[in-house]
């Protein structure tokens, strides 16, 4: 085995990459950081295949036994990705795809699997660079190399590479893919963080990732194949100019319809026409002629924006389109809302739940819980189309995971709001950014809700379209206009600063001057999209739901929890059968009730507050006398706590016998003399006379 390894030192984290020793039939890559491994793969098939697009696949695993762990559960081995790895796979495909050929129609494959986890260094953003390792060295047509890098802002400063137990105190976090000249991809969030400080955050990825970009290109040097020839297909002129000259009328008139599904029927209808007038003259050449087709419209599209300063549906550049907010259009959930700008609508519930309702997850690092989820759907018929439903799409998966991150940061602490939540937000028109439609719906149907965030979200979609030296930066871009632009971003935050970021980027160049500009002027829409929230609903509801169950929280002493559990759980199963009140207690002591019924909470605190409690001395109780002895009774004050009552302390004369006082099983009134270091109770029947009955506390259940 010819093993060829380079390395080097990004911050203060040292990185090394390797190929020639594993997966030697196609190309692969094995990259190190720590303790974690990522073996990643590139392979293409011999054959084109007959597509408008890349075959590009892209698949990203995170296996138990990476880090010494056998997955739960009955299957004892992994099944279908989950949202985690298929957000890896994206964070690869998405700064990798732009990178091949235009033309490139072989069916291509990257396969990355962390089959090392140290549980610190994290594998997904190392994936990234060891794709573009694994593309740089094989024969693919692909200009690279790429980097990833994950950054973080640990205490005011900016680091690379932080571990998992720093980004948990990091309020900067962003994956970012940068080339040698420029940055290419943007995943991310932050608490509240300022424009200036998210650019100084990207420009520290961008120079952080050169030694990166230096150890691809020796790696290249020294083990690289020779690439196939590859040469994009010329244009036929001809062709062309035909399809321009009979189009461009037609589509020129198509472009300026402002609706659409009206603008759509108008281009397709000047297509079919200029299909059938050239099929003659170019037969068997549709695909040609399509292709024209499609960079004709580009071309008016862009002209259009950069030299006229208009927009597809004559808005400038930094309109936001109409917003129609509706708060709790629906009765029953917990909260709601209906959010539409322009012709993208969202349909947001949200609702509340006890612990139990909680997502309990199999990690690498043991069962993990989420309180707080957010759950984004597409159906065809939002965009007017026919499909199957075959579960949840990676498109899905990728936008619920940004609008999630979006308000993850504003969430209420768990102690002042003990709610597990769960937030569904269901597209019914799409025209441009539904992530960003249910970030804002998200959140105004958790403040219709009730829940106490901490301050509301808004969301919003940037283009961007350069020509030359002339740059146009698009606020709240239409599906078209990213679909012909060179960069799409979407950014989130509150009044403060935001909360979440996803840039793609097609060009080279970006500066930090257009990057802020961007910035901020996404910050003028993102505040003119939140005022119109606040018009709509101006603070989260004062109080949740009728339909919503009540919770309330108590605090024990942990040395008490076995008390309320009881032997196999009899005691706490017993409680929720008494009251149909859900009782969960975790490791700290901390107790949730939970019901629909204020009375169940109600009985339920009294049981356990009745079990937990502990004797006070110079305090009343309502007890029961358990055994009568020669020198007293014992009397029970407590769930299974009893104390002394000597015979000198029933009454105040002389007692000859106990059981001229007292029988077992009557009920007295007692107060607590004192208890001793054993913690023996010393209790007096005559020292409780006269006290006023709503002083006596009746703890026994």
């Amino acid at each position: 085995m010819n093993v060829i390894v380079e390395s080097c030192k990004v911050g203060d984290v040292e990185i090394s990459v390797e190929t020639g020793k594993l997966a030697k039939q196609t190309t692969a890559v094995l990259i190190r950081c720590g303790g974690t491994a990522v073996l990643v793969s590139a392979a293409a098939s011999k054959e084109t295949k007959d597509l408008p697009f890349l075959p590009l696949t892209v698949e990203y695993r995170e296996p138990s036994y990476a880090g010494g762990k056998i997955p739960g559960g009955y299957f004892k081995r992994e099944g279908r990705p989950t949202d985690q790895e298929i957000l890896g796979a994206r964070c690869i495909d998405r700064p990798v795809r732009p990178l091949f050929p235009k033309s490139f129609r072989h069916d291509t494959q990257i396969i990355a699997t962390a089959v090392s986890n140290d549980r610190q260094n994290e594998p997904d953003v190392l994936a990234i660079t060891a794709a573009s390792a694994a593309l740089t060295l094989s024969t693919l047509p692909w200009e690279g190399p790429i980097v990833g890098v994950r950054v973080g802002r640990l205490r005011g400063r900016l680091v690379a590479f932080p571990t998992f137990d720093q980004q948990q105190e990091c309020d900067i976090v962003l994956v970012v893919a940068v080339s040698r000249d420029a940055i290419v991809m943007v995943e991310g969030g932050a608490n509240q963080a300022a424009e200036d400080d998210m650019i100084d955050a990207l420009m520290f990825a961008k120079e952080v990732a050169q030694p990166l970009i230096a150890l691809q290109d020796r790696l290249r040097e020294r083990a690289g194949k020779p690439k196939m020839e590859w040469v994009e297909p010329v244009s036929d002129p001809e062709l062309q100019q035909a399809v321009f000259a009979h189009a461009e009328g037609a589509f020129r008139d198509g472009l300026a319809i402002l609706g659409k599904h009206e603008r759509h029927d108008a281009l397709s209808a000047a297509s079919k026409a200029t299909i059938a007038a050239l099929s003659e003259r170019f037969p068997e050449r549709e695909g040609e002629i399509k292709s024209a087709l499609h960079k004709l419209e580009k071309k008016l599209v862009r002209q259009r924006v950069i030299r006229e300063k208009v927009r597809i549906d004559g808005r400038g550049f930094a309109d936001i389109r109409p917003i129609y907010i509706e708060p709790h259009p629906l009765e029953r959930p917990h909260g709601s809302a209906l959010f539409q700008r322009g012709e993208t609508q969202a349909m947001v519930t949200t609702t509340l739940g006890t612990e139990t309702d909680a997502q309990r997850l199999d990690t690498i690092r043991g069962d993990v819980t989420r309180a707080f989820m957010l759950h984004y759907n597409f159906p065809p018929f939002c965009t007017g189309e026919v499909k199957p439903i075959r579960g949840q799409s990676r498109r899905e998966v990728g936008h619920g995971a940004l609008a999630e991150r979006a308000l993850r940061w504003v969430i209420p602490n768990r102690d002042k709001f003990p709610y597990t939540i769960r937030i569904v937000s269901d597209t019914l028109e799409s025209n441009g950014s539904s992530s960003m439609a249910a970030v804002c719906g998200g959140c105004l149907s958790m403040m219709d809700a009730g829940v106490p965030i901490v301050a509301p979200v808004a969301g919003i979609a940037m283009g961007l379209m350069q020509e030359g030296e002339d740059i146009a930066v698009l606020s709240d871009i239409l599906g078209d206009e990213d679909h012909l632009g060179d960069m799409d971003f979407k950014v989130t935050g509150t009044e403060k600063g935001i909360t979440a970021l996803q840039m793609d980027i097609k060009i080279k160049g970006l500066t930090r001057t257009i990057l802020r500009d961007a910035l901020y002027q996404a910050r003028d829409g993102r505040l003119h999209i939140l005022g119109k929230m606040l018009e709509a609903l101006p603070a989260p509801r004062p109080d949740i739901s009728q339909y919503a169950p009540r919770i309330v929280t108590i605090q024990i002493k942990v040395d008490k929890i076995r008390d309320i559990i009881g032997p196999g759980g009899k005691t706490i199963r017993a409680i929720t059968e008494q009251t149909g009140c859900v009782v969960n207690v975790d490791d700290t002591g901390r107790v949730t009730l939970a019901s629909e019924n204020p009375m169940s909470i109600t009985r339920a605190r009294q049981l356990i507050e009745g079990l937990t409690a502990e004797a006070e001395v110079g305090a009343t109780y309502h007890g029961i006398v358990k055994r009568i002895v020669d020198f007293g009774a014992f009397v029970e004050i407590l769930p299974g706590t009893d104390g002394l009552v000597h015979i000198s302390e029933l009454e105040e004369g002389r007692v000859e016998r106990v059981s001229d006082v007292l029988r077992e099983g009557d009920d007295v009134v007692v107060k607590v003399l004192n208890v001793d270091q054993s913690g023996k109770i010393r209790l007096s029947r005559k020292a409780a006379f006269g006290v006023d009955p709503s002083q006596v506390m009746n703890m026994r259940g």
